[in-house]
This record gives C-alpha cells, structure tokens and sequence, in this order.
C-alpha cells in the first residue's frame, strides 16, 4: 500500500504523519526537533526509508484572512528542500484550524487514557495528521 506523509513545520519541531488514500485516514508518527532552522534530517531520512512515501504533504500555515504570515515562508522553503531531497511530489495545503483540531484530538486522547504525557508523539505529529486527512479528504 503506498503510503503518504504530512508535515506541520515549526521552528523548534517538525510534526510528522503517516496516511494513505485508500482509508483516507492518517496517524502521527514522530516529532523531529528542528536546529538552527534545520529539521534532524537523519530521523527523517531513517523513516522515509522505513515507510517509502510516495508523496508528502506540507501543512501551508496562513493567516485568519489566507493570506502569507512569517511562518508561511518557512513551511514553503522546507516543501521545496524536501521535494528536491527526495524527489517526490509535494503539496502544499492550508492548515489553519488543524492546530485546534490536533489539540481536540490528543486531549481525547490522554482523556481516554490512549496517551500519556511520557509519550513521545506530541501535538505537533497529530497536527501532522489532521493536515494530511484534510488534504485526502480533498483529493
């Protein structure tokens, strides 16, 4: 089954997700600290190895009017690092509201006892996931 990952990128740490079209759904998978502007690209290499995505997905952060913020430029530039490392097609898609919707999510979590606070997925990998469902949900 080809699989799919998404990304919420931020300064301090890269969400990450892994989803396919045929269920149309996706999960967090792990939460890669980012350095001087740089995601530990070791930790990415080592999973797109592991699950052999055949294309990504980078949450587009934009403001309430969809308009570019600061952030916007920075999920751009990883989108197009990350393309040309890999070679695989990359969509960009609107992520706001994912950042609530995430939250949502690993709070039910934790509540139903499915997540504990030593885990190491963290609301960044979930918001990951609710950027890649979004844009299955699209296409």
């Amino acid at each position: 089954m080809s699989s799919l990952f998404g990304f919420d990128v931020g300064t301090k740490i890269v969400g990450i997700a892994v989803g396919n079209r045929l269920t149309g759904t996706a999960r967090g998978l792990a939460a890669v600290p980012v350095r001087d502007g740089e995601p530990d690209w070791q930790v990415i290499d080592r999973l797109r190895g592991e699950w052999l995505p055949v294309e990504l997905v980078v949450g587009l952060p934009l403001d309430i009017d969809g308009k570019d913020q600061p952030m916007t430029r920075t999920a751009r530039k990883f989108a197009t690092r990350i393309g040309e490392r890999y070679g695989l097609p990359v969509a960009l898609v609107d992520e706001r509201h994912s950042s609530q919707e995430a939250a949502r999510r690993f709070a039910a979590g934790r509540a139903a006892g499915l997540r504990k606070r030593s885990d190491a997925l963290t609301i960044d990998a979930e918001a990951a996931a609710v950027i890649l469902e979004s844009w299955l949900a699209q296409s």
